[in-house]
């Protein structure tokens, strides 16, 4: 996470810059340049929906192309939330970080460390989800477990045993529910967390900082993706996300 760490010391940024590209192909070529460009100077780091570019005929190119526009320094996390067995897990790892490029991943952690490890090399970001943003109708995050706690905690667990184990493991934690924000804190008191769900979602950004920011003002990647996408100047909505998130958490240089 070190890399993450010196970019949030270096910007003075939480934000994290979701790329969920909509519209015709040439239309969204274009936006992602302008975007990643114009936003390039706030952002912590920048988080493309592998789903929105696999719909896409030459979509795995136009991946390659919105990575390699990314300044240096600023982490790439590929939001594909993969979660396979082992071998096919390796394999996936080596899309996301040798062909496409990314500095990291996001998984779905169901199947247990054989769908995390795979990604945990050295340098690279591994994001596993816990308590997610989405409001389903039978959450499986939300069952209670007879020893206590629910399974997003018990995957949050998982989680931060792996990280001690293999470094540079956080959490998916949904800012939509700002008391599941500070229980996986209080469990995982030293893990990053990636944190959709402010804006077009409902989160709150003030409550999801208070309970999830580490002591030192750092620990949460905050992500947005419609606000800036849509936005007519990408620049001053993220710069203004920015200075909400620094009025709200002690900055260190």
């Amino acid at each position: 996470m070190q890399t993450l760490l010196n970019r949030v010391q270096a910007a003075h940024t939480l934000l994290c810059v979701g790329l969920d590209p909509v519209g015709d192909d040439a239309q969204v070529a274009r936006r992602l340049a302008e975007v990643i460009d114009q936003t390039s100077e706030y952002a912590a780091a920048f988080k493309p929906n592998l789903a929105f570019f696999l719909s896409r005929e030459n979509g795995v190119q136009l991946l390659r192309e919105t990575v390699q526009r990314v300044p240096d320094g600023i982490p790439v996390i590929l939001d594909g939330k993969f979660g396979d067995i082992a071998n096919t897990a390796d394999h996936y790892a080596r899309f996301a970080y040798d062909v496409i490029g990314a500095d990291g991943v996001t998984v779905n952690p169901y199947m247990g460390d054989d769908a995390i490890v795979p990604f945990a090399r050295p340098g690279k970001l591994v994001f596993a989800l816990a308590k997610t943003s989405n409001k389903p109708a039978h959450s499986l995050q939300d069952v209670a477990l007879t020893r206590g706690g629910t399974l997003a905690d018990c995957a949050a667990r998982v989680a931060r045993q792996l990280d001690e184990q293999h470094g540079g493991i956080g959490l998916v934690v949904g800012a939509t529910n700002s008391e599941a924000v500070a229980r996986l804190r209080v469990l995982c008191p030293d893990q990053w967390f990636l944190v959709p769900g402010v804006g077009a979602q409902g989160g709150d950004l003030a409550a999801t900082l208070r309970a999830g920011l580490r002591p030192d003002g750092t620990g949460l990647l905050i992500n947005t993706s419609r606000a800036l996408w849509q936005a007519e100047n990408a620049a001053a909505a993220a710069r203004e996300l920015v200075e909400q998130m620094n009025q709200l958490r002690p900055v260190t240089a």
